[in-house]
Protein backbone atom coordinates (compact mmCIF):
# COMPACT_ATOMS: atom_id res chain seq x y z
CA UNK A 1 0.00 0.00 0.00
CA UNK A 2 1.06 3.63 -0.95
CA UNK A 3 0.43 5.46 2.84
CA UNK A 4 -1.08 8.84 1.78
CA UNK A 5 -0.69 11.78 4.93
CA UNK A 6 -3.03 14.94 3.81
CA UNK A 7 -1.77 17.28 6.84
CA UNK A 8 -4.49 19.87 7.14
CA UNK A 9 -3.61 23.59 7.83
CA UNK A 10 -6.04 26.18 8.87
CA UNK A 11 -8.03 27.99 7.59
CA UNK A 12 -8.75 25.56 5.12
CA UNK A 13 -11.72 24.82 2.09
CA UNK A 14 -13.41 21.22 2.79
CA UNK A 15 -13.29 21.37 -0.97
CA UNK A 16 -9.37 21.17 -0.81
CA UNK A 17 -9.18 18.51 2.01
CA UNK A 18 -11.76 16.43 -0.50
CA UNK A 19 -9.79 16.44 -3.07
CA UNK A 20 -6.90 14.17 -2.38
CA UNK A 21 -9.35 11.66 -0.36
CA UNK A 22 -11.21 11.67 -3.73
CA UNK A 23 -8.85 11.18 -6.17
CA UNK A 24 -6.66 8.42 -4.17
CA UNK A 25 -9.55 6.69 -2.54
CA UNK A 26 -10.48 5.52 -6.36
CA UNK A 27 -7.68 3.44 -6.26
CA UNK A 28 -6.92 0.48 -3.81
CA UNK A 29 -3.73 0.86 -3.58
CA UNK A 30 -3.86 3.64 -1.09
CA UNK A 31 -4.13 3.91 2.01
CA UNK A 32 -5.06 8.36 2.72
CA UNK A 33 -5.62 9.34 6.50
CA UNK A 34 -6.37 13.02 7.10
CA UNK A 35 -4.25 14.52 9.48
CA UNK A 36 -3.74 17.92 11.71
CA UNK A 37 -1.92 19.34 14.21
CA UNK A 38 -4.48 19.13 16.53
CA UNK A 39 -7.27 16.68 15.83
CA UNK A 40 -10.96 17.03 16.19
CA UNK A 41 -13.23 19.11 14.62
CA UNK A 42 -12.45 22.05 12.66
CA UNK A 43 -14.34 25.22 11.30
CA UNK A 44 -13.81 25.06 7.27
CA UNK A 45 -13.89 28.16 5.33
CA UNK A 46 -17.06 28.71 4.13
CA UNK A 47 -18.14 25.27 4.67
CA UNK A 48 -19.11 22.91 7.12
CA UNK A 49 -16.99 21.80 9.95
CA UNK A 50 -14.79 18.57 9.06
CA UNK A 51 -13.79 16.23 12.03
CA UNK A 52 -9.86 15.64 11.23
CA UNK A 53 -9.32 12.27 13.21
CA UNK A 54 -4.88 11.81 13.16
CA UNK A 55 -2.51 13.93 14.78
CA UNK A 56 0.82 14.55 12.99
CA UNK A 57 2.71 11.23 13.72
CA UNK A 58 0.64 9.98 10.38
CA UNK A 59 3.60 11.86 8.88
CA UNK A 60 6.20 9.82 9.81
CA UNK A 61 4.56 6.66 7.81
CA UNK A 62 3.88 8.26 4.83
CA UNK A 63 4.84 7.53 1.49
CA UNK A 64 4.06 10.65 0.16
CA UNK A 65 2.80 13.58 2.10
CA UNK A 66 -0.10 16.38 1.25
CA UNK A 67 -0.13 20.30 2.62
CA UNK A 68 -3.91 21.61 2.75
CA UNK A 69 -4.66 25.02 3.51
CA UNK A 70 -3.58 28.16 5.36
CA UNK A 71 -4.72 30.78 2.66
CA UNK A 72 -0.96 31.93 3.30
CA UNK A 73 -1.20 32.52 6.97
CA UNK A 74 1.47 31.28 9.32
CA UNK A 75 1.17 27.13 9.91
CA UNK A 76 2.13 25.93 13.13
CA UNK A 77 5.65 24.92 14.06
CA UNK A 78 4.40 21.44 14.31
CA UNK A 79 3.45 21.25 11.38
CA UNK A 80 6.28 22.59 9.52
CA UNK A 81 8.80 20.26 11.60
CA UNK A 82 6.92 17.41 10.73
CA UNK A 83 7.18 18.03 7.15
CA UNK A 84 11.00 18.92 6.94
CA UNK A 85 11.56 15.38 8.89
CA UNK A 86 9.26 13.85 6.12
CA UNK A 87 11.30 15.52 3.47
CA UNK A 88 14.59 14.43 4.84
CA UNK A 89 13.35 10.58 5.07
CA UNK A 90 12.22 10.61 1.58
CA UNK A 91 8.53 11.14 1.31
CA UNK A 92 7.12 12.40 -1.82
CA UNK A 93 6.36 16.27 -0.86
CA UNK A 94 3.24 17.94 -2.54
CA UNK A 95 1.06 20.59 -1.41
CA UNK A 96 -2.46 21.81 -3.17
CA UNK A 97 -3.37 25.39 -3.78
CA UNK A 98 -2.30 27.82 -0.36
CA UNK A 99 -0.37 24.73 0.89
CA UNK A 100 2.51 26.04 -1.13
CA UNK A 101 2.69 28.49 2.13
CA UNK A 102 3.43 26.00 4.23
CA UNK A 103 5.69 24.67 2.29
CA UNK A 104 7.93 27.75 1.77
CA UNK A 105 7.57 28.16 5.64
CA UNK A 106 8.98 24.90 6.12
CA UNK A 107 11.80 26.29 4.03
CA UNK A 108 11.32 23.03 1.49
CA UNK A 109 10.84 25.19 -1.29
CA UNK A 110 13.69 27.04 -1.39
CA UNK A 111 15.63 27.39 -4.70
CA UNK A 112 12.94 25.56 -6.28
CA UNK A 113 9.93 26.08 -8.94
CA UNK A 114 6.64 26.35 -7.31
CA UNK A 115 3.02 27.53 -7.84
CA UNK A 116 -0.48 28.18 -6.26
CA UNK A 117 -3.18 29.71 -6.54
CA UNK A 118 -2.56 32.64 -9.26
CA UNK A 119 -4.85 35.20 -6.70
CA UNK A 120 -1.63 34.57 -4.03
CA UNK A 121 1.42 34.07 -6.19
CA UNK A 122 2.56 37.66 -5.75
CA UNK A 123 2.36 36.89 -2.13
CA UNK A 124 3.60 33.67 -2.11
CA UNK A 125 6.85 35.87 -4.37
CA UNK A 126 7.02 38.91 -1.63
CA UNK A 127 7.18 36.53 1.66
CA UNK A 128 9.37 34.35 0.30
CA UNK A 129 11.90 35.35 -2.62
CA UNK A 130 13.94 32.35 -2.13
CA UNK A 131 10.95 30.44 -4.11
CA UNK A 132 11.32 30.55 -7.80
CA UNK A 133 7.13 31.11 -8.22
CA UNK A 134 5.85 30.41 -11.56
CA UNK A 135 1.81 32.16 -11.35
CA UNK A 136 0.84 31.04 -14.57
CA UNK A 137 1.17 26.45 -14.58
CA UNK A 138 -1.16 24.48 -12.95
CA UNK A 139 1.34 22.69 -11.42
CA UNK A 140 5.23 22.39 -10.80
CA UNK A 141 7.46 19.45 -9.82
CA UNK A 142 11.17 20.28 -8.95
CA UNK A 143 12.98 18.20 -6.87
CA UNK A 144 10.36 15.56 -6.03
CA UNK A 145 8.35 18.58 -4.16
CA UNK A 146 5.07 19.02 -5.84
CA UNK A 147 3.08 22.11 -6.27
CA UNK A 148 -0.73 23.01 -7.59
CA UNK A 149 -2.63 25.61 -8.06
CA UNK A 150 -6.26 25.87 -6.78
CA UNK A 151 -9.34 23.85 -7.27
CA UNK A 152 -9.21 21.74 -10.21
CA UNK A 153 -5.62 22.19 -10.63
CA UNK A 154 -4.76 20.42 -7.25
CA UNK A 155 -7.15 17.48 -9.11
CA UNK A 156 -4.35 17.77 -12.15
CA UNK A 157 -2.01 17.48 -9.68
CA UNK A 158 -3.52 14.29 -7.53
CA UNK A 159 -4.08 12.44 -10.99
CA UNK A 160 -0.72 13.46 -11.88
CA UNK A 161 1.06 11.57 -8.65
CA UNK A 162 -1.58 8.53 -9.67
CA UNK A 163 0.14 8.53 -13.15
CA UNK A 164 3.38 8.00 -11.80
CA UNK A 165 3.00 5.73 -8.48
CA UNK A 166 0.46 3.23 -11.34
CA UNK A 167 0.46 4.78 -14.81
CA UNK A 168 -1.63 6.01 -17.43
CA UNK A 169 -4.52 3.50 -17.46
CA UNK A 170 -5.33 3.70 -13.56
CA UNK A 171 -4.54 7.60 -13.61
CA UNK A 172 -7.52 7.50 -16.41
CA UNK A 173 -9.85 5.59 -14.39
CA UNK A 174 -9.64 7.81 -11.33
CA UNK A 175 -10.72 10.64 -13.52
CA UNK A 176 -13.18 8.97 -15.09
CA UNK A 177 -14.71 8.70 -11.50
CA UNK A 178 -14.63 11.91 -10.74
CA UNK A 179 -15.55 13.02 -14.12
CA UNK A 180 -12.64 15.03 -14.82
CA UNK A 181 -10.18 15.35 -18.40
CA UNK A 182 -7.52 11.84 -17.84
CA UNK A 183 -4.70 14.59 -18.40
CA UNK A 184 -3.94 18.18 -18.02
CA UNK A 185 -0.38 18.88 -18.57
CA UNK A 186 1.29 20.77 -15.44
CA UNK A 187 2.98 23.32 -17.82
CA UNK A 188 -0.37 24.26 -19.26
CA UNK A 189 -1.80 28.09 -18.35
CA UNK A 190 -4.05 28.60 -15.00
CA UNK A 191 -5.81 31.04 -17.29
CA UNK A 192 -7.78 29.54 -20.66
CA UNK A 193 -8.78 32.42 -22.77
CA UNK A 194 -12.79 32.32 -22.67
CA UNK A 195 -13.92 33.17 -26.34
CA UNK A 196 -16.71 35.23 -27.28
CA UNK A 197 -19.78 33.34 -28.69
CA UNK A 198 -18.42 32.02 -32.20
CA UNK A 199 -19.96 32.83 -35.25
CA UNK A 200 -20.86 29.62 -36.45
CA UNK A 201 -21.70 26.31 -34.05
CA UNK A 202 -20.43 26.28 -30.70
CA UNK A 203 -17.29 24.63 -29.23
CA UNK A 204 -14.50 22.53 -30.48
CA UNK A 205 -15.70 19.76 -28.42
CA UNK A 206 -17.41 17.46 -30.94
CA UNK A 207 -14.37 17.80 -33.23
CA UNK A 208 -11.91 16.93 -30.46
CA UNK A 209 -14.17 13.86 -29.63
CA UNK A 210 -14.11 12.93 -33.59
CA UNK A 211 -9.75 13.21 -32.97
CA UNK A 212 -9.96 10.90 -30.05
CA UNK A 213 -11.60 8.53 -31.98
CA UNK A 214 -9.27 7.99 -35.12
CA UNK A 215 -6.06 9.09 -33.67
CA UNK A 216 -4.66 5.94 -35.55
CA UNK A 217 -5.01 8.36 -38.66
CA UNK A 218 -2.33 10.87 -39.74
CA UNK A 219 -4.81 13.75 -38.89
CA UNK A 220 -3.94 17.38 -40.43
CA UNK A 221 -4.90 20.98 -39.29
CA UNK A 222 -7.09 20.52 -42.56
CA UNK A 223 -8.53 17.70 -41.25
CA UNK A 224 -9.70 18.97 -37.85
CA UNK A 225 -10.75 22.45 -39.65
CA UNK A 226 -13.09 19.88 -41.92
CA UNK A 227 -14.77 18.26 -39.79
CA UNK A 228 -15.42 21.88 -37.48
CA UNK A 229 -16.62 23.36 -40.59
CA UNK A 230 -14.19 26.55 -40.00
CA UNK A 231 -10.65 27.74 -41.34
CA UNK A 232 -7.49 26.38 -39.94
CA UNK A 233 -6.77 29.85 -38.90
CA UNK A 234 -10.28 29.70 -36.68
CA UNK A 235 -9.92 26.39 -35.57
CA UNK A 236 -6.33 27.06 -34.52
CA UNK A 237 -7.42 30.56 -32.30
CA UNK A 238 -10.36 28.72 -31.23
CA UNK A 239 -8.79 25.57 -29.94
CA UNK A 240 -6.30 27.81 -28.31
CA UNK A 241 -9.14 29.61 -26.30
CA UNK A 242 -10.98 26.40 -25.32
CA UNK A 243 -7.73 24.37 -24.53
CA UNK A 244 -5.00 26.64 -23.53
CA UNK A 245 -2.77 24.80 -26.55
CA UNK A 246 -2.36 24.18 -29.92
CA UNK A 247 -4.02 21.56 -32.39
CA UNK A 248 -1.37 19.90 -32.85
CA UNK A 249 0.26 19.93 -29.80
CA UNK A 250 -2.87 18.29 -28.33
CA UNK A 251 -2.95 15.81 -30.64
CA UNK A 252 0.59 14.69 -29.71
CA UNK A 253 -0.43 14.52 -26.17
CA UNK A 254 -3.34 12.79 -26.73
CA UNK A 255 -1.43 9.89 -28.68
CA UNK A 256 1.12 9.60 -26.20
CA UNK A 257 -1.66 9.31 -24.13
CA UNK A 258 -2.88 6.52 -26.42
CA UNK A 259 0.34 4.80 -26.46
CA UNK A 260 0.95 4.81 -22.94
CA UNK A 261 -2.22 2.60 -22.16
CA UNK A 262 -1.73 0.65 -24.97
CA UNK A 263 1.57 -0.21 -23.43
CA UNK A 264 0.12 -0.78 -20.10
CA UNK A 265 -3.36 -3.04 -21.18
CA UNK A 266 -1.88 -4.68 -24.16
CA UNK A 267 0.54 -7.06 -25.14
CA UNK A 268 0.80 -5.69 -28.68
CA UNK A 269 4.40 -5.03 -30.23
CA UNK A 270 5.77 -1.30 -30.17
CA UNK A 271 5.07 -0.90 -33.81
CA UNK A 272 1.39 -2.09 -33.38
CA UNK A 273 1.16 0.41 -30.22
CA UNK A 274 2.52 3.38 -32.48
CA UNK A 275 0.39 2.94 -35.43
CA UNK A 276 -2.80 2.49 -33.14
CA UNK A 277 -1.91 5.71 -31.42
CA UNK A 278 -1.06 7.38 -34.62
CA UNK A 279 2.92 7.93 -33.24
CA UNK A 280 3.67 5.82 -36.63
CA UNK A 281 6.88 3.61 -36.12
CA UNK A 282 8.33 2.28 -32.86
CA UNK A 283 11.02 4.50 -33.39
CA UNK A 284 8.90 7.74 -33.42
CA UNK A 285 7.25 6.25 -30.52
CA UNK A 286 10.36 5.62 -28.54
CA UNK A 287 11.60 9.21 -29.52
CA UNK A 288 8.28 10.77 -27.74
CA UNK A 289 8.07 8.37 -24.56
CA UNK A 290 11.84 9.51 -23.86
CA UNK A 291 10.89 13.24 -24.61
CA UNK A 292 7.33 13.15 -22.44
CA UNK A 293 7.94 10.46 -20.02
CA UNK A 294 11.42 10.06 -19.53
CA UNK A 295 11.40 6.25 -20.77
CA UNK A 296 11.53 3.89 -23.48
CA UNK A 297 8.44 1.95 -24.15
CA UNK A 298 9.89 -1.08 -23.00
CA UNK A 299 10.92 0.42 -19.73
CA UNK A 300 7.38 1.95 -19.63
CA UNK A 301 5.68 -1.39 -20.34
CA UNK A 302 8.01 -3.24 -17.15
CA UNK A 303 7.25 -0.68 -14.68
CA UNK A 304 3.41 -0.01 -14.92
CA UNK A 305 1.93 -2.78 -17.10
CA UNK A 306 -1.34 -4.16 -15.75
CA UNK A 307 -1.50 -7.56 -17.56
CA UNK A 308 1.01 -10.04 -18.63
CA UNK A 309 2.73 -9.42 -22.23
CA UNK A 310 2.28 -11.79 -24.72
Amino acid sequence: MHRVAVVVVLPVLSFDVSIPLMVFNSVADYEVRVCTARPGSLATVGGPAIVVPDGLDTVAGADTVIAVGSGGEQAPPAVLDALREAASGGARIASLCTGAFVLAQAGLLDGRRATTHWGLAGDLATGFPAVDVQPDLLFVEDGGIYTSAGAAAAIDLCLHLVRLDYGAAVANAAARLAVVPPLRPGGQAQFIETPLPPERGTSLAATRAWALAHLDRPLTLADLAAHAGTSVRTLTRRFHAETGTSPLQWLLLRRIDRARELLETTGLSMDHVAGRSGLGSADSLRKHMIARVGLTPTAYRAGFTRVPTA
